[in-house]
């Protein structure tokens, strides 16, 4: 990975999610005693050794590891079912078809070191390209992408009961939290990064709180990213002012863990990866003890990310029952902060004004929505640079071009 600060900008996602996480290692239940004030084991440390590498992986590390981090960092398997969600094969966009557009394309997987580029309109698979050796069957990492799959479990949770509320006290679920900063603090707000608790997600300030996560030392029993969360101070009032916090998204993973007392990988599971039909196993990495990260880590193949997108843009419907409350992914993609240029953040989704929106990954993950033209993009990368400079501009680009050759065809 590139070491250099990435803009703090509305187009850019930290890399907090899984690094930071990762790297201080979770160790216990949110809602186990703390026990005492140990340092975690050397598995843990071995752990925080090993993803501490990860930022100087080089391109060619990248590359090779994205598709494999399972192999490299523990994981949960996300399993499947035994039917298969259909993506019948559609026509190649006529807009595409020219020399000009298929040697675009081309240029564009080749320089922007693109994995996998998938189009689905209409229910169908409009074009699917491959790169960097990358088959149907490989997964890859999602980084950010998943802070709007833990979003979509915390609608589950909701419908389920398992969380009353999205108004609900983030400590009616994760009590080690009262009297901090987070007191007072709704599940709603922390799905907007809203809670009003100060963060600094800078990499080079050797001071930020990003910089101080990476090195926080757990106590076992406590659950790193309470424990972290913690120490951190109340800013403005809850609900008054966005700004862009990855813990947020791993506590947001927390507190799904501790309303429906199980994995994230294993609600996944029962509530979209099998009875939807995702086509292959996903992998959900964790910390020692098994727990993962709201904010990163999924890992799936390029066409179950897709039907990922169809669910949503299908208002997740599941064998005719939607998953989430009515009108859950209205409220989740409208904009409830701006952010500038004509963009905003819901609950863990990016949001544009057009009425399209996205989640979000370094390195070049994209999974874009567009419910106006029945349009889902994804795109999985390798970018040189974490929040892709140049690449970001010329991803937004594509998706541009691949909306210019929807409306062409009406």
């Amino acid at each position: 990975m590139s070491t250099r600060e990435p803009r703090r900008s509305a187009g850019h996602c930290a890399i907090l999610p899984f690094l930071a996480a990762t790297l201080t290692v979770l160790t216990a239940c949110t809602n186990a005693a703390s026990g005492p004030s140990t340092p975690a084991d050397s598995t843990a440390r071995d752990i925080f050794t090993r993803a501490a590498e990860v930022l100087t992986w080089s391109q060619a590390q990248k590359e090779s590891y994205f598709p494999k981090m399972d192999s490299i960092f523990p994981a949960h398997a996300v399993a499947r079912g035994t039917v298969v969600h259909d993506l019948p094969a559609g026509t190649l966009l006529p807009a595409l078809t020219t020399p000009a557009a298929q040697q675009a394309l081309t240029d564009f997987i080749t320089s922007e070191r693109v994995a996998g580029l998938l189009i689905i309109q209409n229910g169908a698979v409009r074009l699917e390209r491959y790169g960097l050796g990358q088959t149907a069957s490989s997964r890859w990492t999602s980084w950010s992408v998943a802070k709007s799959v833990t979003s979509t479990l915390v609608g589950a949770a909701l419908k389920d009961g398992s969380i009353s509320s999205i108004d609900a006290p983030l400590t009616n679920y994760i009590s080690q939290l009262r009297g901090t900063a987070y007191d007072g603090v709704t599940v709603r707000q922390l799905l907007t990064m809203s809670s009003g608790v100060a963060w600094n997600e800078s990499y080079t300030d050797p001071n930020s709180d990003l910089v101080r996560f990476t090195h926080y030392t757990p106590v076992l029993g406590l659950d790193a990213n309470v424990g972290f969360a913690k120490t951190l101070r109340r800013e403005v009032a809850p609900g008054t002012r966005w700004v862009y916090k990855s813990i947020e998204a791993n506590l947001l993973g927390t507190l799904v863990i501790a309303a429906t007392g199980k994995p994230l990988a294993t609600y996944l599971s029962e509530k979209i990866w099998s009875p939807y039909g995702m086509q292959r196993d996903a992998a959900w990495l964790t910390d020692h003890i098994g727990h993962e990260q709201g904010g990163a880590g999924l890992q799936a193949t390029l066409r179950d990310y897709g039907r990922y997108g169809q669910l949503v843009l299908d208002n997740g419907v599941v064998n005719g029952q939607s998953i989430v409350p009515a009108g859950w992914f209205a409220a989740a993609t409208q904009k409830k902060f701006d952010v500038g240029a004509g963009s905003g953040y819901g609950y863990q989704w990016w949001t544009y004004d057009t009425g399209s929106f996205e989640g979000r990954g370094i390195f070049g993950q994209l999974l874009f929505i567009d419910p106006s033209r029945k349009l889902v993009i994804v795109v999985l990368g390798a970018w040189n640079d974490a929040v892709g400079g140049s690449s970001a501009t010329r991803q937004k680009q594509l998706v541009a071009s691949i909306q210019s050759a929807v409306d062409a065809e009406r």
